[in-house]
């Protein structure tokens, strides 16, 4: 199914209908600030299972992350921030960033990797933060990348035609919130006491 959602003014009848098709275990493409996510309710075992499998993913081994509506929401997973995490994300957000912190109690099992730690976004993006607010809790995200023979090469979606030919069929909802980027967030690693640039994206760090 397909819904077209006003990305500087989202519907809340949309946002709802959206929210309710997570809720119930279904797996949704929405658009953030840089390229289109793939996402499920971070609490449904099978979904996040489900968004593994399309992406060919190993859940045991992927970075994923969560889409937060806010920084507070983002303190409920992460561990303990100290006062210089808090600054940096503080500054840069929400914007085209995921930041990788060390990963707290309420994380859900499935998510718990060997090195503990989960990345968090919060998208400079009306229709996500709409979308997450309407939840109630964070939302998966992974992004809607294209198959590629080259190991180092990156090529994700844009175009909500190519989009529907590729996933209306493995996915529940598909969120049109116009043309998509073509690079992926900035990711920081957080998690030890020296923040390191792991890919060069869409956002500048503010430090």
């Amino acid at each position: 199914m397909l819904i077209e959602i006003h990305p500087a003014d989202p519907e809340p009848r949309k946002i709802r209908q959206a929210a309710d098709e997570l809720r119930s275990g279904g797996i949704v493409v929405y658009p953030t600030d840089t390229v289109y996510g793939l996402g499920c309710d971070i609490f449904n075992h099978q979904a996040v299972e489900r968004v593994c499998k399309i992406r060919h993913l190993d859940p045991d081994r992927a970075m994923l992350s969560f889409i937060c509506k806010d920084i507070r929401q983002v303190s409920e997973f992460a561990w303990q921030m100290d006062n210089e995490v808090f600054k940096l994300l503080k500054k840069n957000l929400p914007g085209p960033f995921t930041f990788i912190l060390r990963s707290g109690n309420n994380v859900p099992k499935l998510f718990k990797n060997r090195k503990r730690t989960i990345g968090i976004r919060i998208p400079d993006n009306k229709i996500a933060l709409a979308l997450v607010e309407e939840l109630g809790r964070p939302i998966l995200s992974t992004s809607l990348k294209m198959d590629s023979e080259v190991d180092d090469f990156d090529e994700y979606y844009t175009g909500i035609q190519n989009i529907r030919e590729d996933f209306e069929k493995l996915v529940d909802l598909i969120i049109d919130g116009g043309e998509g980027g073509a690079t992926p967030s900035t990711l920081v690693d957080c998690s030890k006491p020296e923040f390191e640039i792991i890919r060069e994206g869409l956002g500048e760090l503010e430090w």
